[in-house]
């Protein structure tokens, strides 16, 4: 894999106009050129390439290392970009699109002839969403281009929500990163198939079953979301365990003084701990590090601060990590689906 000096490319996402701006002109230019950059989104950093380019494509696979049976998302700035990516519209789809583009949902469509079958990794259908993020918009408006955009760390690591995790992961691999500031949403979009009968849920995100089911009737969740194993993925972060730091994490789901029963038992063994709690729990717990991602009164929080947190162990030499679990409710069952991946299923019960 070629090596890269690779450059960061400050923009202030609040400027009055980021038409020509020339650092994102800079990274559009790269991404003529059949190169992968780093761009921030609402939700994560994404690893942005040309959708239609099997070259750009290989590219975002080799730099994150991520296994090339795993489908990508294909990001778009204007409706009119998905005239050759998708063959067809259902009506379920036009109505998501009118309520949450551009917004953290993704649709799973038939596949039109423009997109790489790299990036649908062989299937049928492609999965599009439009990011409500001005400087994604831009870049994506400026290079002309569709961008195909996993998240932009090495593949199974947490996701990056601001530009310095795209660094500690990617630092020579890509050429550049267009730094927007911390992102918001701080977990992946929700993702959508449009394509079978009722609406299907392949991964839970940013927009909830409960709002989707108020504009487009009744959804499923698919049965692959519970494990590790999806022969034929349609959607990012099914088949692989996902979002993990270097110490192997155990979800506990029990009280507060059973999971310190369990953070005793391995200072014991003379093992560095660590624990991700709520902010009401945070002074309650003895571990050689406390992490609290956000409040149980505001799962929002939560989702915003969890792939931070998850990165922060990585800096406490932590050898083994627990983890609360929270409420299956809004954007809890996101929050859940991606700690659940990071703990490999691994869970204690009381």
């Amino acid at each position: 894999m070629k090596e890269f000096t690779t450059n960061i490319w400050s923009v202030d996402k609040e400027s009055d106009s980021l038409s020509g701006h020339p650092q994102i002109i800079q990274a559009s230019l790269w991404i003529k050129k059949n190169e992968v950059i780093a761009f921030p989104t609402e939700t994560v950093y994404g690893l942005g390439g040309n959708a239609e380019s099997d070259e750009a494509i290989e590219k975002i696979f080799a730099a994150k290392g991520r296994p090339s049976d795993n489908p990508l998302i294909v990001h778009i700035s204007s409706v009119n970009q998905l005239e050759g990516l998708v063959a067809d519209i259902p009506k379920r789809a036009q109505l998501l699109m009118d309520a949450f583009w551009p917004g953290p949902l993704t649709l799973v469509l038939p596949k039109g002839e423009r997109v790489s079958r790299r990036v649908t990794a062989g299937l049928s259908t492609v999965a599009v969403r439009m990011p409500d993020h001005p400087v994604a918009l831009e870049l994506i408006k400026e290079s002309g281009l569709p961008l195909a955009a996993p998240s932009a760390n090495i593949s199974g690591r947490p996701s990056p929500t601001a530009a310095r995790h795209v660094f500690e992961d990617l630092k020579g691999r890509i050429p550049g990163i267009l730094d927007g500031g911390p992102t918001g949403v701080g977990v992946e979009s929700t993702v959508v198939d449009c394509t079978s009968e009722k609406l299907t849920i392949l991964r839970p995100g940013g927009v909830t079953k409960e709002e989707l089911e108020e504009v487009a009737g009744e959804s499923a969740v698919d049965p692959a979301l519970t494990t590790n194993e999806s022969a034929a993925p349609k959607s990012p972060g099914m088949k692989y365990t996902h979002y993990a730091p270097d110490a192997p994490l155990y979800l506990v789901d029990g009280s507060s003084a059973f999971l310190q029963q369990l953070v005793d038992k391995e200072k014991a063994r003379g093992r560095i701990t660590g624990v991700l709690t709520s902010d009401e729990n945070a002074d309650f717990y003895d571990a050689d590090t406390v992490i609290p991602c956000g409040s149980r009164k505001a799962l929002e929080s939560v989702a915003h601060h969890l792939y931070d947190a998850l990165r922060a162990f990585n800096e406490s030499e932590a050898d083994i990590i627990f983890s609360e679990v929270f409420p299956k409710k809004g954007v809890g069952t996101a929050i859940m689906n991606r700690l659940e991946k990071s703990a490999g299923g691994k869970i204690i019960k009381e």
